[in-house]
C-alpha cells in the first residue's frame, strides 16, 4: 500500500492563514489611524503603523473606500465576537450586558468618521448598515434576553431599541467637548436594569 502523504494544498492553506492574519494587522493599523487622524490620513501613515509598505495596503485595499469598508466590517465583528465571548463567559447577565453595551459605545464614538464617509456612498453604506444590524442584533438581543432571564432587566426592551438608544446618545460626542456620551448611555441602562 503506497504511503499517504499530505494533500497538495496544505501549503496554501498555511499562505491563506499567514494572509488573513497580515490583514488582520493592516485593518487594525488603519483602525487606529483612522481614530487618531481621521479616515483622511495617508496611507503611509497607515503602513507605518502596520510595519508594511505602501503598495502592500493597495494589493489588499485598492481604494480608500475599500480600506474603510473593511475596517468597519471588522470592527463589527470584534463587536459581535465581544458579544458572543461575554455570553459564553460567566459574567453576570448585567455585567455582560453593560461590558457589550459600553464596547458599542466605542465602536460609535470612534467610528464615527467611516460611518460619514461610508453614508455618502449610499450604493456602498446601504449593504454595510445591513451588515452591521445582522451581525449586532442578534448579539444584543441574546445578551438582553440573559439579562432578562436573570431578572437584572425592569422592563422588555427590544435589542434595535436599546442599540438606537445608544446611537442616538453617541452623536455628536467627537463635535461638542461639553457632552460625554458615556454618562447618557449609563443613565439609560440605569434605567433598564434593575437594581442590584
Amino acid at each position: 500500500m503506497p504511503s499517504q502523504t499530505p494533500p497538495p494544498d496544505v501549503p496554501g492553506r498555511q499562505k491563506r492563514t499567514d494572509a488573513l492574519r497580515n490583514e488582520q494587522t493592516l485593518l487594525a493599523a488603519a483602525a487606529e489611524v483612522f481614530v487618531a487622524s481621521g479616515v483622511d490620513a495617508p496611507i503611509r501613515e497607515i503602513a507605518a503603523r502596520a510595519g508594511v509598505g505602501v503598495g502592500t495596503i493597495y494589493r489588499h485595499f485598492p481604494t480608500r473606500a475599500d480600506l474603510v469598508i473593511a475596517v468597519y466590517r471588522h470592527q463589527v465583528d470584534a463587536c459581535a465576537q465581544a458579544g458572543a465571548a461575554l455570553l459564553a463567559s460567566s459574567t453576570p447577565a448585567a455585567a455582560a450586558l453593560q461590558q457589550w453595551v459600553d464596547g458599542f459605545v466605542d465602536f460609535l464614538i470612534t467610528k464615527h468618521g467611516l460611518a460619514d464617509m461610508l453614508r455618502s456612498d449610499g450604493d456602498r453604506f446601504g449593504p454595510l448598515h445591513a451588515y452591521f444590524l445582522d451581525r449586532l442584533v442578534p448579539v444584543c438581543a441574546a445578551l438582553l434576553d440573559a439579562a432578562i432571564e436573570a431578572g437584572a432587566v425592569k422592563r422588555k426592551f427590544g435589542a434595535y431599541e436599546l442599540m438606537r438608544a445608544v446611537g442616538n446618545l453617541c452623536i455628536g460626542g467627537s463635535d461638542d467637548a461639553r457632552y460625554e456620551p458615556r454618562r447618557a448611555v449609563d443613565v439609560l441602562l440605569h434605567g433598564l436594569l434593575a437594581k442590584q
